[in-house]
């Protein structure tokens, strides 16, 4: 076993990951910062707000892009990557802005609790009680909670598929789709028994053992539904969870789970489309902008099928 899947090592790695990200963020310009990330998609200028939604784990810090002209838009709830680890809302807030923009949405980018902080089950279940308070409040905000998107990147999409998970198994609320772009779906296997159509992807077993062992130090729960759908050994039938767009990349370490979640979803209905995007590893969105910006109009183009046309505003 490597050192750096101890629990304790893997702990302070990411700590000192999560201090160099926030240092990145906070200088004026420059790659990993704020600035930089805001600087993608400049046709998209968005509309933003802050609020707090309260949750049994801790309140969440949310991002809301409003939609021009849209009265009692609809909600796409977002869950940025970052292996579990890395809190940086800023990497999605060129799509946030696209999504309120193209799909007539309002987005709230969430800054979830994460690991070696809050370890699992914690942000999935905070995630979901986002979710849920959107369905129980969206209204006091102008917003239709009875028409739910949830999605995210990376880590973001593993969570996105684990608040469809709770969501079925709660009796809601009902999700009009789920999107999951680039998503982990099987933490039970290690990054070494996992194999990418290249020689050097992107996500190197290193990484995995920091991320993993701070999110689940525990090995025992990583067989969890909500940590790995697309392991074998969860066989439930998932008929009537919400429908799912699945974006994979062609070169991604994490691109065969995705799959076969996606062969899963199939089986009970309940996969809208699966989408390979060829020749681009994990996390290619926020290196290529014209592949990113293609591929963002493929999110909204289905976000918009699911929850219908918005309503243009009085005013």
């Amino acid at each position: 076993m490597s050192i750096l899947a101890r629990p304790a090592v893997a702990t302070r790695v990411a700590r000192t990951m999560q201090r160099l990200t926030q240092l990145a963020a906070r200088r004026s310009s420059g790659p990993g910062s704020a600035a930089a990330w805001r600087a993608r998609l400049p046709e998209y200028p968005g509309d933003t707000g802050e609020l707090t939604v309260p949750t049994a784990v801790a309140p969440a810090r949310v991002v809301v892009y409003r939609p021009k002209d849209a009265a009692n838009p609809p909600v796409y709830v977002n869950f940025h990557g970052g292996g579990f680890v890395i809190a940086d809302i800023e990497l999605d807030d060129a799509l946030c802005r696209m999504l309120a923009a193209e799909a007539g949405v309002v987005v709230l980018n969430v800054d979830y609790v994460v690991a070696p902080q809050h370890p699992f089950p914690a942000p999935p279940r905070q995630a979901y009680e986002i979710v849920r308070w959107v369905a129980e409040h969206g209204g006091e905000h102008g917003w239709d909670g009875g028409r739910i998107v949830v999605g995210g990147q990376s880590a973001g999409g593993g969570l996105a598929a684990a608040v469809a998970r709770q969501a079925l198994e709660e009796g809601g609320p009902a999700l009009a789709l789920q999107v999951l772009h680039y998503p982990p779906l099987d933490l039970a296997t290690g990054a070494r028994d996992k194999r990418a159509a290249i020689a050097k992807p992107m996500l190197r077993p290193w990484m995995a053992d920091v991320f993993d062992s701070s999110y689940l130090p525990d090995p025992r729960l990583r067989t969890d539904r909500l940590a790995s759908p697309a392991h074998p050994s969860d066989t439930a039938d998932l008929t009537g969870i919400a429908p799912a767009f699945v974006v994979t990349a062609e070169y991604d370490l994490l691109r065969s789970e995705a799959v076969r979640y996606a062969e899963r979803l199939k089986k009970a209905d309940a996969l809208v489309e699966h989408h390979d995007v060829l020749g681009v590893d994990h996390g290619y969105d926020t290196k290529d902008v014209d592949k990113a910006r293609e591929v963002y109009a493929l999110i909204a183009e289905q976000v918009r099928r699911a929850v219908g046309p918005s309503a243009p505003s009085d005013s």
